[in-house]
């Protein structure tokens, strides 16, 4: 019966990559045609012949993307329809479905449907392919009245979900489309608009659902995201690398990743703060701080200056300097913005005294613009302005103000703030300065050069991509008439889009991520934030001005928190900023970490706050974690047994070993052989070095943690830290604590 049904859902699978290889060919043939297509030497030609050739291959390219796993599932309703479920909709030459895309409404009851709320299915069938072989089948039979109350809890595609939770680690996230669970879907498909806090604990599947989720908007809010695209949010760039390939794999690229460090375009944030300088700087106290801080820069001396100017002297009253510093700032609260117009003022005051001492009868309004201009145009008159009302930009002032105790002070810092955030002028950056940096370009505001700049910019892309646009309209228009693509109706709009972008990366060929990256003021249609219990008030504070429409998705587990500056309550956080327009979900299933291993981090959990309970792990190893105590001395000899025996029994699998922050180099030092570095590269090794900060939201095949009660003493989230780093093993854990 079993091998019928397999050459049955054969029979299926081969229709479909027979489908799949004719709009290959199709795509790949028309390829060829334009590149062999004689064209004139007109740009207009050069242009739609390039647009058509960029258009070909990103269709074939698409379409041999989904080779692998390209129909995963299938759904019998009790009415007796039955339909695919893979990675792309595919259509007969009719338009009848082959295979729906898991994105569509039409392919929700696959993940959503329960043996409790069966929604008209019977049967959930879970395909298992090698290359384009059927090699297995798993049945799940929603037959609510052969189930007891027990059962209806089930969670689905259990054979397939847990085959692939039993694989070894790579050092990459890999995607689930085919084994989404119903809790997950649910997330995954919720509405756009508002904050949807995903509150779960180690191994609930945060990350990816969140990821999906990103492919899922993206797909259904199309023309709304596609030309804002979407920011997601990691806690480290060894995490960014490990989940960097998701997203592709899903057909999706508009998306930008990035941690907090990378946010101030041109700023690189490598350096580490203490965790009080860090409390510190992430306090929304800092605002007013900086704001009080920039105002310091606004000088109206004691007494009066006066200027030699050609064979004048004129001079600068404190009252008129501070009565034209507040008129500007009335008239535009932006320190840089209202420059232009204390300046002027100053100018008027300046050029007043001139046309006074000459005569006013005897002075013409050109005569007064002649004198203007030979004012703004005196050296000494410029380096008065400049000392009175100087032009900053972020960087200068975040540098200036962590070096000058006395700028500290002017800001309103306590001593002991002082003393924890002072350092050297060229001091490298810390991640907690990033945030700092966009409030203060948020104070300060361009100057009138950027600003002009960007205008001139903006009106320039406008009028490109309303040329792009009509172009790419006549182009999808012809094609469909010639009967040279085969596309869906619901897809013409999309592949319009795709014409427009690709004609303008053929004169500008910068992505929208990467333009979407380098502007610090892009508006994302959706943010997505990982490990979002980390980040600072004043990290939120900068990331709200990347979505002022407030469309995003935080997950986090307030449990992990390690940031002495992170987040305590989401609802503190978000009725501040979205009040009324958030909610939230839990996740409770734990796919990641077996019943042993949890067993452990339940009991630091309870240590962490009593009232907080574990995710339920649904499965079991049989492989109870090994805890052992060693001699001081004796521990790096341990340490090195152990890796040795973990690496013979995992095999091709990935081993983290795991330190305290404080004693990191020492490790480092002291295992020549194991990879060790805080670069992303770290995944690529079969064993590597890393901290708690690191391993955040990672996961590996086996881990082993070296002297748990340093990690615990080395900030005041200690437990937090040992939680996380109990829970990132997905088969083996090892704990060599240290004899005291």
């Amino acid at each position: 019966m079993l091998e019928q049904e397999i050459a049955a859902e054969q029979g299926d699978v081969t229709a479909m990559y027979e489908r799949l290889d004719v709009l290959r060919r199709k795509a790949q043939g028309e390829l060829g045609r334009v590149q062999s297509e004689e064209t004139t030497g007109t740009d207009q030609a050069r242009t739609e012949r390039e647009s058509f050739t960029d258009l070909y291959s990103g269709r074939f390219s698409q379409l041999s993307s989904v080779e692998r796993g390209l129909c995963f599932g299938r759904i019998d309703e009790t009415g007796g329809d039955r339909f695919h479920i893979g990675r792309i909709g595919l259509f007969d030459d009719d338009y009848n479905p082959l295979l729906i895309d898991w994105r569509t409404p039409v392919a929700q009851v696959f993940y959503r449907a329960t043996a409790a709320d069966p929604l008209g299915v019977k049967r959930r069938r879970h395909l298992r392919l090698k290359d384009r072989t059927v090699v297995g089948i798993d049945d799940d039979i929603l037959d609510l009245d052969a189930l007891g109350d027990a059962d209806r809890g089930t969670l689905i595609g259990e054979a397939a979900l847990l085959s692939s939770l039993g694989a070894n680690r790579t050092g990459r996230m890999n995607e689930i489309v085919a084994t989404i669970q119903s809790e997950q879907d649910e997330i995954i498909r919720s509405g756009l608009p508002g904050v949807l806090v995903v509150q779960g604990g180690p191994g609930t599947g945060k990350t990816v659902v969140a990821l999906h989720r990103a492919a899922y908007l993206l797909y259904t809010y199309r023309e709304q995201l596609g030309r804002s695209g979407v920011l997601v949010v990691g806690p480290n760039s060894t995490f960014i690398r490990y989940i960097d390939q998701v997203l592709p794999s899903l057909g999706e690229t508009d998306v930008v990743l990035a941690t907090i460090s990378e946010l101030f375009p041109g700023v690189v944030a490598n350096a580490s703060d203490s965790p009080e300088a860090a409390r510190i700087k992430g306090d929304l106290a800092m605002a007013d701080a900086l704001a009080q801080a920039i105002s310091s820069f606004r000088v109206v001396p004691a007494a009066p200056i006066r200027l030699k100017v050609g064979q004048q002297e004129l001079v600068l009253r404190p009252d008129a300097i501070r009565k034209a510093q507040k008129g500007a700032l009335a008239a535009q609260e932006q320190h840089n913005r209202a420059r232009p117009i204390f300046v002027r003022r100053i100018i008027k005051t300046l050029t007043n005294q001139v046309v006074e001492r000459i005569g006013r009868q005897y002075v013409g309004a050109e005569d007064v613009e002649d004198i203007q201009q030979e004012l703004f145009d005196e050296d000494r008159v410029l380096e008065v302005l400049d000392q009175l009302w100087p032009e900053l930009t972020p960087q200068l002032l975040i540098s200036v103000l962590f070096s000058s105790a006395e700028r500290l002070t002017a800001a309103g810092l306590t001593s002991s703030q002082r003393a924890a955030v002072l350092r050297p002028l060229t001091a490298d950056w810390t991640q907690s300065d990033v945030a700092l940096l966009d409030e203060a370009a948020e104070l300060l505001g361009d100057t009138s050069g950027i600003v002009a700049g960007r205008k001139r910019q903006a009106a320039d892309e406008a009028a490109a991509e309303e040329a792009n646009r009509e172009y790419a309209s006549g182009v999808v228009d012809i094609e469909l008439t010639a009967e040279r693509i085969e596309i869906m109706p619901w897809e013409i709009e999309q592949f319009r889009d795709l014409i427009a972008q690709r004609t303008r990366l053929i004169d500008n060929p910068v992505t929208l991520a990467e333009r979407a990256a380098s502007d610090r003021t892009w508006v994302f249609g959706h943010v997505i934030v990982d490990e979002a219990q980390e980040l600072s008030a004043m990290d939120w504070r900068m990331l709200m001005r990347r979505c002022p429409r407030r469309s995003m998705t935080l997950v986090g587990d307030i449990a992990q928190t390690g940031s002495a500056a992170g987040v305590r309550s989401w609802a503190e956080l978000l009725d501040r900023y979205a009040p009324r327009r958030w909610r939230s979900t839990e996740l409770t299933v734990n796919y990641r970490t077996p019943t042993e291993i949890m067993t452990i981090a339940a009991d630091v959990l309870a240590q962490i706050d009593p009232a907080l309970s574990p995710p339920t792990s649904v499965r079991e190893t049989g492989t109870e974690p090994l805890i052992q105590t060693v001699p001081a001395e004796d521990l790096t000899h341990a340490l090195t047994t152990a890796i040795k025996s973990e690496r013979e029994t995992i095999g091709d699998g990935r081993l983290a070993v795991i330190v305290p922050t404080s004693r990191y180099d020492d490790y480092a030092a002291a295992l020549p052989d194991v990879a060790h570095t805080h670069d992303p590269s770290v995944l690529d090794a079969p064993v590597g070095l890393l901290d708690v900060a690191q391993s955040k939201g990672l996961e590996f095949d086996a881990v082993l943690i070296a002297d748990p009660d340093t990690i615990m003493t080395d900030s005041t989230q200690g437990l937090s830290d040992l939680y996380v780093a109990i829970t990132r093993a997905t088969k083996r854990l090892t704990i060599l604590k240290r004899a005291s």
